[in-house]
């Protein structure tokens, strides 16, 4: 028997592995991502199609724990102080998509429908929530957690999980199922709510990093490892026992360790858990698609997610400009937004059970929610492309054209500007690259001619003839634009020399290890020349002032490679330990 269920775990693992392993890779050749290549592998291997992997309730909750730690690698990204300055937007912004969506998708169920408005205003309220995992992973395929529309969407989504355990508390009340103990356990649970939250602030600030130090000490990375998952798990267990969602515990224990000297090492060892767990999270929701009920009531379906995300993305676009944010990010917010989420499955489920929803409305409405979740990553495709600025800040500019046998210098800044005036001072032809109107019409004043175009965007350096170039430089401002670009080159052109301007250490850090040829950092050159400068007027020699500045150099050299292979404080030391006997500065 125990050989039986071995095997056919295997079957099922080997199924799961084989389906991503074909699909994500078709659908990244097509462009449409990975997400939607998973939820296809989902469709195919399901019970509504081949069946290769049976619909189970223990596949759906394994796969939330990639959601887990997913909301834990955001957290990381963020730090107490920042969530705390977010607190408008999640009560204001969150607060006012929630309720907006519900009550207008609550309307057109009890109008379109005939549904009763107590179960008209649940079902309402459980569409207005977005899918977590599928927005926050499609920012970060897209490389833009910290873009102004990213800003916008995580308050309304951290609202949402804030919301989800209220909706369910309420639901028998609606059902007529509410008891005198359950309203007397509905204080209890607030307080128990209040508590967990409590709990983890406090462990937060003053065990995890002991914890880890001790983890970190013991030479293992295995050990590290196992530590930053039972973090994550045991904070996950900790918020599910008080009632919340399992991913904003996560969440909440990423930001408590956002600061901390380990969240690079941490995020590096989850990382793989991350990314095969979500996948098997997408891949069950491509499962929970019922391709009989669609095609049974294919206009009500296709009919009902195309309402879906086109009232969700008008409704949070309008709350966003509402709240002052620009048409492209309220446009992308909006798009990112659009689907339904996970938590409407929860909702229909124990809906269906409870007999608030009939069968067949619990069946459609899932279907609905899954349908939208499909179409996000194109919505956002469309969003993207059509408010791509070329108005007034961009108006009258020229974006680049193909070229040969040129350097390609991307951001026109102040470093920019010098090293391009040195090479084409000496015969070098330049296509310089910049996204900010401004600086592209300054340096038309002085007689330069400066291409608008994002650079972080391979499309973008592809237009301006990488392939033929002689070499990439970037000097833009935005970190994350510059790795994308690094990445995008090596992904291209393997051999095309590639220079990258770091803005400061850890710049450096993230970028090396993607390849480029040479990394400068931004202020590590003329720091070094003012302290020759200030060496050579207190007396020292100049062979003297040659051997301090290479001996610095060296230290800082090593430093570095420590900082990339054990974590921020590693080779702190060298910088700290003189340079030797004290030197004759004659």
């Amino acid at each position: 028997m125990a050989a039986e269920a071995d095997g056919g775990f295997l079957v099922q693992a080997a199924t799961y592995l084989g389906a991503a392993a074909i699909a994500v890779p078709l659908f990244n050749r097509l462009r449409l991502g990975s997400i939607l290549g998973y939820l296809a592998a989902g469709v195919v291997v399901g019970p509504s199609a081949l069946n290769l992997l049976s619909h189970e309730e223990g596949v759906f909750h394994v796969a939330e724990l990639g959601v887990v730690l997913f909301m834990f690698v955001i957290g990381l990204e963020l730090s107490l102080a920042r969530l705390w300055a977010m607190r408008r937007s999640i009560f204001g912004l969150g607060l006012a998509q929630v309720a907006v969506t519900g009550v207008a998708i609550a309307a057109i169920l009890v109008a379109a429908t005939g549904m009763p408005a107590p179960a008209a205003v649940i079902a309402g309220l459980a569409l207005a929530f977005s899918s977590t995992a599928l927005a926050m992973q499609l920012i970060k395929d897209r490389r833009e957690t910290g873009s102004k529309y990213a800003t916008r969407a995580l308050p309304i989504l951290l609202f949402q999980d804030l919301a989800f355990i209220p909706l369910l508390a309420v639901m028998p009340l609606v059902a007529g199922e509410m008891t005198a103990a359950d309203e007397q356990s509905l204080a209890l649970d607030a307080a128990k709510t209040l508590g967990v939250i409590a709990a983890i602030v406090v462990a937060g600030r003053f065990l995890l990093n002991p914890l880890l130090r001790v983890a970190a000490s013991s030479g293992s990375r295995e050990a590290f490892a196992a530590i930053a998952l039972f973090i994550v798990a045991g904070t996950a267990l900790l918020v599910d026992w008080a009632g919340l969602s399992m991913a904003l515990g996560a969440f909440l224990a990423g930001v408590m360790l956002a600061e901390s000297a380990y969240r690079h090492q941490i995020e590096a060892d989850i990382e793989p858990f991350r990314g095969l767990l979500l996948g098997l999270f997408f891949i069950s929701i491509g499962m929970r698609l019922d391709l009989n009920a669609i095609v049974d009531a294919w206009p009500i379906v296709l009919l009902g997610a195309a309402g879906l995300v086109t009232l969700k993305a008008i409704i949070v676009y309008a709350l966003a400009r509402a709240f002052r944010a620009e048409h492209r990010e309220a446009a992308k917010a909006g798009a990112v937004l659009s689907q339904g989420g996970e938590f409407a499955f929860v909702v229909f489920s124990l809906g269906g059970a409870s007999l608030l929803f009939t069968a067949e409305q619990a069946t459609l409405l899932s279907a609905v929610v899954t349908l939208s979740m499909a179409a996000t990553p194109a919505l956002l495709l469309l969003a993207d492309r059509f408010t791509r600025p070329k108005g007034a800040g961009a108006e009258g500019l020229d974006g680049p054209s193909a070229d040969t046998d040129h350097v390609i210098i991307v951001g026109f800044g102040r470093v920019g500007q010098i090293i391009s005036q040195v090479l084409m001072n000496s015969g070098v032809r330049v296509t310089a690259i910049d996204r900010n109107p401004d600086h592209i019409r300054n340096a038309e004043r002085f007689g330069f001619k400066v291409y608008y175009g994002d650079g972080g965007r391979f499309d973008t350096l592809f237009t301006a003839g990488v392939l033929e170039s002689r070499g990439v430089i970037l000097t833009m401002d935005d970190r994350e634009a510059v790795i994308r670009a690094v990445e995008g080159v090596r992904a291209w052109t393997p051999d095309l020399p590639v220079f990258v301007v770091a803005h400061d250490r850890l710049h450096e850090i993230a970028v090396r290890p993607l390849g480029p040829d040479v990394v400068v950092r931004e202020t590590l050159e003329s720091s070094l020349l003012m302290s020759r400068e200030v060496l050579r007027s207190l007396g020292f020699a100049e062979a003297v002032i040659d051997e301090f500045i290479e001996e610095f150099r060296r230290r800082d050299r090593e430093r570095l490679l420590a900082q990339m292979d054990e974590g921020p404080e590693a080779g702190a030391h060298l910088m700290h330990q003189p340079f030797g006997a004290a030197k004759d500065p004659r």
